[in-house]
């Protein structure tokens, strides 16, 4: 879909400058190969990535998501509650608020990686690092 996103823009000016519709078409596979290589590249590179011994590089997507967790809790789950308590025994003080445009735009992102997980476990071709022995 992101691939397609990028494509469309260029597509419409491939439009505009070749005239040749098979040239059209070969310029618009070339450029989703070279696209498609790319995202390959940065999927080896999450890999390499993930397998870091160090927390501060392996960990960064699991901190965001985390981030992202927390953020998320307080703003639709624990605000609310002390909002409440805040009410009932009539204290006035502010709740600090989280934007969470930001945070749900990053959640979505990262769920999406999520739905590519899935697809690659419907076409057999995931990892699983979690068997049991691996890591206990």
């Amino acid at each position: 879909m992101v691939i397609q996103q990028l494509i469309s823009p260029i597509a419409s000016i491939i439009d505009k400058i070749v005239p040749d519709k098979d040239l059209k078409m070969k310029l618009q596979h070339e450029i989703q190969g070279e696209l498609h290589k790319a995202n390959m590249a940065q999927i080896e590179v999450n890999a390499k990535q993930a397998e870091h011994p160090s927390i501060f590089v392996a960990g960064a997507r699991p901190a965001i998501m985390w981030v992202c967790c927390l953020g998320l809790m307080w703003a639709f789950f624990l605000a609310p509650i002390a909002n409440w308590f805040l009410v009932v025994f009539n204290v006035d003080a502010p709740l600090p608020e989280i934007e969470t445009e930001g945070l749900l735009t990053l959640t979505l992102a990262l769920l999406g990686l999520g739905g590519m997980r899935s697809f690659e476990k419907t076409k057999g071709v995931h990892r699983d690092h979690m068997k049991k022995g691996k890591y206990n």
